[in-house]
């Protein structure tokens, strides 16, 4: 892939003579102190301000300070006026807004829209410092500010909303957030290299409106850019029949037969010298996708699911087309998606001079940084593509590392400038612990794939597996003085580790310190085929070498696993088999989670059609069965946690309603006890071989609590209803399992595992 003009070499912006501020600064009296009369760019974020390279808008301010700007951030200002945007002055440049490391909605709300009351990325973790849909807001209040200032917008929330999109919150589909927002242009995906060309193009006068060939970003336009083609998508991805081919030879009666007569002796001709024909051009250069217009998705499902997919099928910067949507008289422009960095590059937005502190003004802890300040991001990108996940949406799926010297560097900042530091690691990882360095071993292969997943429904022949690189990374950094112990908090993609067992080992012999989190999120084919996720033979192979190793270590260490519940594609039945496994296993979860769609994510648009848009979207495309009712999403959420006395009635309701009441009782096969007192003691105390007395269902068992149930493999059956989709009141305990992110990006486990 070529990169015109690489991160670090634009000519600097003349205010480089200022140097580099100790914190970006937040007051005027910061802003003095540094000899500023103003800002060039000013950023302004939904989260605390913290100076670190797991904070997105660090991480910006930083790499436009790099290019000679001078940059200040304004965090998590009071939005109820135009006030609290003023206080640093006009930029000369532009406003630069995000919601922050989550999405504002997801930061907000749990996944069944009850409020929040904390938020981890604000001091005190006091919820309520930012508003609802923050880009919208504080883009509004840019606006009101300083009208004729540009705003550029990005971070996750931008991201993920930069076409015609479902509202979980709203239970409807909304336009582009750059209408509602009224930015000039908006950034998806990390944010480095797009924003610099922006900002200097900017700093030469240029206009973002006018900005029409800039990789990762969207913008408004009248009509399709000069010089590029257009397809329609119901053409690339048909939702009718597919018509015959017509006849190449242009006449109904002319078939292949005819034309295999006796033919005339081809004549003989003087033979030429060969001529070196230019380069083929690639189909995709210069060539935008039509999508069906924000009218035509928000009320008809097919359009929606069909215009999810396309946009999914787009995402390969090596050979991605830029997308158009109609909004009304106008066209969001969707640009093909920026570039990957390379390891020079990454290694140089790791290296910029941070404090790794939040700004001195906090007097509170900011949770969000304390479980971060000893951990180390080694790479971005998620090649898993799960269906429920918005990493490989924001991030994309190549994986971008950073090399081992900058790690190391990293680590012994850590332990020389972090208070207090014990000398342990807390994690070593990213999106996933172990895709340090993986990828396509094709280059042709990479540039030109358009698969949603490398590992789904099985691991791509030209995917590398080798961990090789992962355990000489872990052992450089056992082996730097004063660090004691690094452990590995990321989430494990398990049927990669299973292709190369040394990772697993060394794993288990060295980084574990007593669990280890891993995701197999269901048990059952049905919801796993919708997820995109293995199956639970991989997960068993896993475990069984985990043990083995851990043994080996003289080690007793258990796996930590994290379920789904209410997720696309799952039945009652999908649910009680899950609980079930839990039981044989003798998992006990504290923390569970219902489903959260999350806006852009593949299962979100199953969600919201309930069609199965991860294949060719027709008229009598699969439909796939989706709890949606709140008396569902609750019993979901109970059976991922049947120990828990607190779900039991409505276990007990739905089982007997499934003709399960087997499943009621004391005994070592059954789920719940029964109504009455000193059931949950005599239950809490099951003893023996129980693993053998429980028993899974198949899908054509009798399940009758909801007349729209579908089979065990997730599809709903002809005129089947979702029921209502109001009155959710369960409370999705551990729904924001969140770990800041890099720039303009979140690690939410509830939007982004």
């Amino acid at each position: 892939m070529t990169v015109t003009t690489k991160l670090f070499d634009y000519p600097k912006y003349w205010a480089e003579c200022y140097g580099t501020a100790p914190y970006l600064p937040t007051t005027r009296k910061e802003m003095d102190a540094l000899g500023w009369d103003s800002c060039d760019v000013i950023l302004v974020v939904g989260d605390a301000y913290v100076d670190h390279p797991s904070f997105g808008m660090a991480v910006i301010g930083r790499m436009l300070e790099s290019q000679g700007f001078r940059v200040g951030i304004i965090s998590q200002p009071d939005w109820s006026s135009k006030d609290g945007f003023m206080k640093l002055g006009k930029p000369n440049l532009f406003f630069g807004v995000s919601a922050g490391n989550m999405d504002s909605m997801i930061n907000r709300y749990t996944a069944d829209r009850k409020l929040r009351h904390d938020d981890a990325y604000t001091p005190g973790n006091v919820g309520g410092k930012r508003p609802d849909r923050a880009v919208n807001v504080y883009t509004q209040r840019c606006k009101e500010a300083y009208k004729e200032v540009p705003v550029v917008i990005g971070g996750i929330e931008a991201s993920l909303r930069r076409i015609a999109h479902y509202d979980y919150w709203q239970d409807k589909v909304r336009r582009s957030v750059l209408f509602d927002s009224k930015a000039d242009i908006l950034i998806y995906g990390n944010a480095e290299r797009p924003l610099v060309e922006i900002a200097h193009r900017i700093a030469a006068g240029e206009h973002p409106k006018e900005m029409t060939d800039v990789r990762g970003t969207a913008i408004f336009r009248k009509e399709a850019v000069p010089g590029w083609k257009g397809v329609d998508s119901r053409k690339i991805d048909q939702l009718h029949k597919i018509d015959p081919i017509p006849n190449p030879y242009g006449a109904d009666d002319v078939g292949c037969e005819k034309l295999s007569g006796p033919q005339d002796k081809p004549k003989e001709v003087e033979a030429k010298p060969i001529s070196v024909q230019p380069a083929r051009p690639k189909p995709w250069e210069k060539t935008y996708v039509l999508l069906p217009s924000f009218e035509k998705v928000k009320d008809d499902k097919y359009l929606y699911a069909h215009a999810s997919r396309v946009m999914h099928q787009e995402t390969n910067p090596g050979c991605a087309r830029a997308l158009m949507q109609g909004h009304g008289d106008r066209f969001v422009w969707v640009n093909p998606p920026a570039y990957p960095l390379s390891t020079e590059e990454i290694d140089g937005v790791f290296d910029l001079p941070y404090q790794r502190l939040p700004h001195p003004s906090y007097k509170e802890n900011i949770p969000a940084f304390d479980m971060i300040k000893t951990s180390v991001n080694i790479m971005r990108g998620c090649f898993g593509g799960c269906s429920f996940c918005s990493i490989t949406e924001h991030e994309g799926r190549i994986i971008q590392s950073r090399s081992q010297e900058s790690i190391v560097r990293e680590v012994e900042a850590i332990r020389d400038t972090v208070p207090g530091f014990t000398g342990v690691i807390s994690d070593l990882g990213g999106p996933t612990a172990n895709m340090y360095q993986l990828g396509c071993t094709s280059e042709k292969a990479e540039k030109t794939c358009r698969r949603l997943s490398c590992v789904h429904p099985t691991i791509c022949g030209h995917l590398g597996t080798d961990h090789g690189p992962t355990i000489e990374l872990y052992r450089k950094a056992r082996d730097i003085p004063g660090i004691k112990k690094i452990l590995i908090a990321s989430g494990v993609r398990y049927d990669l580790a299973i292709e190369d067992p040394r990772y697993i080992k060394e794993l288990a012999k060295y980084h574990v310190g007593g669990y280890l989190k891993i995701a197999p999120e269901h048990t059952e084919e049905g919801p796993l085929s919708i997820m995109m996720k293995p199956g639970m033979g991989t997960y068993h192979k896993f475990k069984e070498l985990f043990d083995k190793y851990s043994a080996e270590a003289g080690k007793k260490q258990y796996l930590i696993p994290y379920f789904i519940a209410a997720h696309p594609g799952t039945t009652n039945m999908d649910m009680v088999n899950l609980a079930l496994w839990l039981k044989k296993e003798r998992f006990k979860l504290d923390q569970v989670q219902n489903f959260y769609p999350s806006p852009m994510a593949n299962a979100t648009s199953v969600y919201h059609t309930e069609l199965n848009s991860l294949r060719n979207v027709k008229h009598d495309s699969e439909q796939i069965y989706v709890p949606k009712a709140g008396r569902q999403r609750r019993l979901h959420k109970a059976l991922l946690r049947y120990h828990d006395e607190a779900g039991w009635p409505i276990i007990r309701e739905a089982l007997t309603e499934m003709k399960l009441t087997h499943l009621i009782g004391h005994g070592a096969d059954c789920l719940v006890p029964p109504e009455g007192r000193g059931g949950s003691k005599q239950h809490g105390n099951y003893k023996g071989p129980h693993k053998k007395a429980l028993t899974r269902f198949s899908a054509n068992q009798r399940d009758d609590s909801n007349k729209s149930q579908g089979t065990g493999n997730g599809r709903k059956p002809q005129g089947a209803k979702s029921g209502s989709r109001q009155g959710n009141k369960a409370t999705a305990n551990g729904a924001n399992r969140s770990r800041p992110n890099k720039a303009g990006g979140s690690r939410s486990r509830s939007q982004a595992r």
